[in-house]
């Protein structure tokens, strides 16, 4: 059976994302997003679901710097809409409940409920092992925040459910391939994603994406970021719609090559359907 890597404990969001997006693929829990992208490498998995950014909490630290560092290719991108519920052990009830138990990026998102509630606030590293910690306790009327498939996986109650401040939470994932590619195919609309460093002068940045307006391409998300703790060496990633071998493409991806010290493809791959909505 092919296999799937992410980070985290089983029932976390990424490994939700994995049986949402491969559910014909084993999901296998790794404890870094280093790990999980070096299985991939290292050839003992196929695929590996990696979060790149989030509607409401912005982009995954470091993410960018290990794509570009495992010479692996973008083989798809996956949207997970982020529903929290509230878990507690069996027979506990919400009146009992007095402190909850999440990452701290899941905690900030349901702020609402928890001052509602009145709960105290413990840091924990992801939600899904916030939710496996109160499993395993005996008589444990502390609470967590964690996703559905969570709460099944270890056993609990839903007490609350879709506790989230705000409904359009999502997390948009790439799936990391070694040597799985796509076919281009008609009809179908892509996007390519890259890393480029420019050269270190003066307007460098301004031409070097000069060639996406006269060739005509969107460029959908530019972000930067250091490597290296280098501040003078910038590198960017770059998503823009069309494929590698449209003739629009290929003429801005040769400009920008002109002005840069480093371009690298990460991978060309199909919009997901939920840009649709």
């Amino acid at each position: 059976m092919k296999k799937i890597t992410f980070q985290g404990e089983h029932g976390a969001y990424s490994h939700l994302a994995c049986t949402k997006a491969f559910s014909d693929l084993e999901p296998i829990p790794c404890r870094t997003f280093e790990s999980a992208l070096d299985n991939v490498r290292s050839g003992n998995s196929d695929l590996a679901m990696i979060p790149i950014e989030n509607s409401v909490a912005g982009r995954v630290a470091d993410i960018h710097y290990l794509l570009g560092d495992y010479d692996l290719k973008i083989y798809a991108e996956h949207f997970q809409k982020v529903e929290h519920q509230l878990l507690a052990q069996p027979g506990v009830s919400i009146k009992e409940i007095k402190s909850v138990r999440s990452h701290t990026m899941a905690i900030g998102q349901c702020q609402a409920i928890i001052k509602e509630l009145g709960l105290q606030t413990i840091v924990m590293a992801d939600t899904a092992g916030s939710a496996k910690y109160i499993s395993e306790q005996e008589n444990c009327k502390d609470a967590a925040i964690a996703s559905k498939l969570a709460a099944e996986t270890y056993g609990l109650e839903i007490v609350k459910d879709n506790i989230q401040d705000m409904q359009h939470n999502t997390t948009r994932f790439l799936v990391m391939s070694k040597d799985l590619q796509q076919k281009k195919e008609e009809n179908i609309k892509y996007l390519t994603s890259c890393i480029f460093e420019v050269r270190s002068v003066p307007s460098a940045l301004y031409k070097a994406l000069g060639g996406f307006a006269t060739n005509g391409v969107n460029i959908t998300k530019l972000e930067s970021f250091i490597v290296e703790g280098d501040f003078n060496k910038a590198q960017f990633y770059i998503d823009i719609d069309g494929h590698v071998e449209d003739k629009s493409v290929k003429g801005a991806l040769e400009e920008l090559d002109f002005y840069t010290d480093k371009l690298i493809v990460l991978g060309v791959y199909p919009m997901h359907e939920y840009r649709n909505q």
